[in-house]
């Protein structure tokens, strides 16, 4: 099946609201089409898939190999992968995991996507300098955003024509298809009543500036996948909390738990839906902190955790997860919310600072031993700690960035979102 990369030279460039109005606007036509994401993003992929009605998977050529990124992007229909970031902007040392170590695993060609809101003849060595920065990279086309009018396309136009590549279209400035976020990223597309009504939008707008026949033609094979053993599962029975507070488990993840044989129940911890009866209990990140007073009221939810945690239940909490696993989550108006206590654990939103990055983690004990690959993305400040680290954490570049998170008992966790195995 084919497949198109859709980069930009920087962040802010407009790629997801792009994207989504392409999946949206060819759904629409009743073309085959599915999204993906470039890196580690739990975001962006449930717009992907309520634009098309698809599942969409992340490829993140940091973390996982070659061959699971060709395996994940595997499947039937157009592939339009959305990149992140700049297209050459990857981890340091060296870079890796830019949506361009994608375009070379995949051989597939890169559309680029240019803010155009304050550019004029500027835009045609800037699109020269990314098409012709590295020959492994394609740039097959180009799509011009937030431009000004009829004439600000014509200037832009006679710009690029000298450089032979397909200006595919234009869309206008427009705030109506600009996207309320917070802290992490985009508000979650579970969260908005008017999604629909977005995606809509900005097909129309897609579709009334966008040659989408020609867009289409550029799409190229993808490349043969081989098929992967699963990773394995932590437990044969797993219990995943998911609503708008636990929302950040990766479906690749859960899917190859299934295949290694694991059943998956999930529950709602903001509904005050106890655990259900499992042998591995699993709080994915999300935004417990816009929700810690009504979790700690929810009796039922965390009673239930403490009852599994002293029958010896493994209790695992990511990033979020592992918050409500501690003592007390302080909220951004710095009132203190009583979690679980089952980790000898304080976090705080009050005090925030920004933890990012590439994460390689390694743990001898708790439910996922051995090397991972793994990032770390919140806000959160740790106000006291005290136990037993559940990993030895170093970062992209192979610092030693020292212990992360806890265990105590059979209940584990910490900041780290992982990915996959480190094969």
């Amino acid at each position: 099946m084919p497949g198109l990369i859709l980069a930009a030279p920087s962040s802010g460039s407009g790629k997801t609201t792009m994207t989504l109005g392409l999946l949206r606007a060819l759904a629409r036509r009743g073309a085959d089409v599915r999204g993906a994401k470039s890196g580690p993003d739990y975001i962006d992929p449930r717009f992907h898939e309520a634009a098309c009605g698809r599942p969409c998977p992340n490829l993140d050529a940091w973390a996982m190999t070659p061959e699971r990124v060709r395996t994940l992007a595997s499947g039937e229909g157009l592939l339009l992968i959305e990149g992140a970031m700049g297209l050459f902007d990857g981890a340091p040392p060296d870079g890796k995991g830019a949506t361009a170590d994608l375009a070379r695993i995949l051989g597939l060609p890169v559309v680029l996507v240019v803010d155009a809101s304050r550019l004029a003849g500027s835009v045609a060595p800037l699109v020269r300098g990314f098409a012709g920065f590295d020959p492994t990279v394609k740039i097959a086309g180009v799509i011009l955003n937030a431009t000004g009018s009829e004439r600000h396309e014509a200037i832009l136009a006679r710009a690029l024509a000298p450089l032979g590549l397909p200006v595919l279209g234009a869309i206008r400035r427009d705030r109506a298809l600009s996207q309320p976020s917070r802290h992490l990223g985009l508000v979650q597309a579970g969260e908005r009543p008017d999604l629909d009504a977005f995606l809509d939008a900005a097909a129309d707008r897609v579709e009334a500036g966008i040659d989408l026949d020609a867009l289409v033609k550029l799409a190229a094979p993808l490349p043969p996948a081989q098929p992967l053993a699963p990773i394995p599962a932590p437990a044969s029975s797993i219990a995943v909390a998911s609503d708008q507070a636990f929302a950040f488990a990766y479906p690749h993840l859960l899917a190859d738990w299934q295949r290694a044989g694991a059943t998956i129940q999930t529950f709602s911890p903001l509904a005050d839906e106890p655990a259900p009866e499992a042998d591995f209990i699993f709080l994915p990140g999300g935004y417990p902190e816009l929700h810690a007073d009504r979790i700690a009221g929810n009796a039922r939810f965390l009673g239930s955790l403490r009852r599994a945690a002293a029958r010896g239940v493994s209790i695992y909490g990511e990033c979020g997860g592992y918050m409500v696993l501690g003592q007390t989550i302080t909220d951004a108006d710095g009132a203190r919310h009583e979690m679980a206590g089952l980790l000898d654990l304080e976090t705080s939103f009050a005090a925030r600072r920004l933890h990012l990055g590439y994460r390689t983690v390694n743990s001898a004990a708790g439910p996922f031993p051995g090397v991972w690959a793994a990032h770390e993305f919140h806000y959160a400040t740790t106000i006291r700690a005290e136990g037993p680290p559940l990993f030895v954490a170093h970062d992209s570049e192979g610092a030693d960035i020292g212990p992360m998170g806890l265990v105590k008992g059979s209940v584990s966790g910490s900041f780290a979102h992982l990915i996959a195995p480190r094969d």
